[in-house]
């Protein structure tokens, strides 16, 4: 069985999606859909854009979601590959949503385009913090975060693989936790470059003004299930996808138990579809015995047809 995966922020760089774009006319056509439903050249931003400009999350997240929609048509049309199901990372799950026929391509990159929005100002830049803990499993650091808060917010964010989890909150509390992560032997703990503490309880003004958003929005039937990052579980219930984007917000990615969820559900092969290989590496770490391919450019393009 196949899955598609689909990366999240992290993952943009400038010049992402130009190959194909250049060479597909069905990739030519998100971008230009892209830019007509948004108003504005996102394709120039992602081929051309500066690393700055593509690292604000109102950019970030429209332009990833749009690569990714790209590769996917391409990898439709030349591969004519169907996933048994589709997963994301965060925001990649909305592009799984697109993927599986939920979420029509210009209502996704509409509202991806607000949620960075949203999230940006839900917390004001410098109160919030996120920071990668490698090598102290998911029970201790959940009781360290619980000591760290300290009356302030922090927890795990998204348990990515065996021993790398996220954790976000509050600037001060996330401090604390990484120094007493490092006394409890973990072998990283670092802040991370982001500009809000994503996935954490500080984002339920954002989670608020997404759920008013999405509720005009129509759901199509779904062609196969998604693996929410909530649930870590697969589910084809059109009526459930805005809830679980809803929840997305507040909520824990839990990526390392989707991928066993799926490993489970017998899937052997997973294709990153979009910039970046971050999913790649992560999924090597969950399920050794997979077989992980990617498509975002030609020569990736080309490796999966042989």
């Amino acid at each position: 069985m196949i899955a598609f995966v689909f990366p999240g922020q992290g993952s943009q760089y400038s010049g992402m999606g130009k190959e194909l774009t250049d060479n597909f006319p069905v990739a030519a056509q998100v971008f230009e859909e892209a830019n007509d439903a948004l108003g504005f050249d996102l394709a120039g931003l992602c081929f051309s854009g500066s690393e700055d400009d593509l690292k604000l999350t109102t950019n970030t997240q429209p332009a990833i979601l749009t690569t990714s929609v790209a590769a996917l048509r391409v990898l439709e049309q030349e591969l004519g590959l169907t996933p048994s199901y589709a997963a994301g990372h965060s925001l990649g799950e909305f592009s799984a949503l697109v993927a599986a026929g939920a979420l029509r391509f210009a209502d996704a990159v509409k509202i991806v385009r607000q949620r960075g929005a949203f999230m940006q100002d839900a917390v004001p830049v410098g109160i919030g913090a996120m920071a990668a803990i490698m090598g102290i499993d998911a029970a201790e650091l959940d009781a360290l975060c619980a000591q760290a808060a300290d009356g302030e917010i922090v927890a795990p964010a998204n348990y990515n693989s065996p021993g790398q989890i996220v954790i976000a909150g509050h600037a001060t509390a996330v401090e604390r936790a990484i120094a007493l992560a490092k006394e409890r032997g973990a072998k990283r703990a670092l802040p991370l470059p982001v500009s809000a503490p994503f996935h954490s309880a500080l984002m339920a003004p954002a989670a608020e003004r997404l759920s008013e958003v999405l509720a005009p929005i129509s759901v199509g039937e779904m062609t196969c299930p998604v693996v929410s990052n909530v649930e870590a579980a697969p589910y084809q219930d059109a009526g459930r996808v805005k809830d679980l984007l809803v929840k997305q917000v507040c909520a824990a990615v839990r990526w390392e138990e989707s991928i066993a969820a799926m490993r489970e559900l017998k899937v052997e092969r997973y294709i990153e579809i979009g910039p970046g290989k971050v999913l790649s590496g992560l999924i090597k770490r969950i399920d050794k015995a997979a077989t992980i391919q990617n498509i975002e450019d030609i020569k990736s393009l080309d490796k999966l047809k042989n």
